[in-house]
């Protein structure tokens, strides 16, 4: 009997009102992105105030691209973030110099090598697979050909969170061709960056959800 279901996770959030909506959907887990160049970077003090009104058993990730050590360290210190997400070309020992799990972030083109790349990060709790921009860390609202992960090993890999591009039109067929562990997405539940719409949200949890 299948007992696993696609978990969720809304990235870019700025406002507790929207954290607020995406746990009431049934959202597992919320990204804060501590990235000053992406337009939906937070502050210390914003993450803060999100994270000391959110409910239990709701995750909270940090998102990181190539930042110092003591940059990570600093705010992990303020923040009480569950897992730590680098975006960046962090190696595993990077990775590993805090005292929370992370999840690392591969960005894919056709002709990556995911499963070398992977086995470079196999103390990850989950690896997370975007869509390639040559610019943008993340959410560029972009989707890449889900064949590319059809064939990955079953077992020895980290969990599987696809990104790129995702919204309530298309994360149902994504979900029935890949079944992974969980999605991720930010600019399809928003109306402009960093500001969710909880029509969205709502729609895109339902579809998650029917999908498996």
């Amino acid at each position: 009997m299948n007992i696993t279901r696609t978990r969720i996770k809304i990235c870019g959030i700025t406002r507790l009102e929207d954290a607020l909506d995406a746990v009431s959907c049934g959202v597992d887990a919320l990204g804060f992105v501590f990235y000053k160049p992406s337009p939906r970077s937070v502050s210390v003090d914003q993450a803060q105030h999100v994270v000391k009104n959110l409910p239990a058993f709701v995750s909270k990730v940090g998102l990181f691209v190539d930042a110092s050590r003591d940059d990570v360290a600093n705010i992990v210190s303020k923040v009480d973030l569950d897992y730590l997400q680098f975006h960046g070309d962090e190696d595993e020992g990077y990775c590993l110099q805090f005292v929370k799990p992370y999840i690392k972030a591969l960005r894919i083109k056709p002709d990556t090598d995911l499963v070398e790349i992977i086995s470079q990060y196999k103390s990850a709790a989950a690896i997370l697979i975007d869509a390639w921009h040559p610019v943008l860390a993340g959410g560029t609202g972009e989707t890449f050909d889900w064949a590319l992960l059809k064939d990955l090993p079953k077992e020895n890999i980290p969990a599987i969170i696809l990104a790129g591009g995702l919204d309530q039109s298309n994360v149902y067929k994504a979900v029935q061709f890949l079944k992974p562990y969980a999605v991720d997405v930010s600019s399809g539940v928003e109306t402009s960056p960093g500001i969710k719409l909880a029509e969205k949200i709502r729609n895109f949890v339902y579809e998650v959800n029917r999908g498996g």
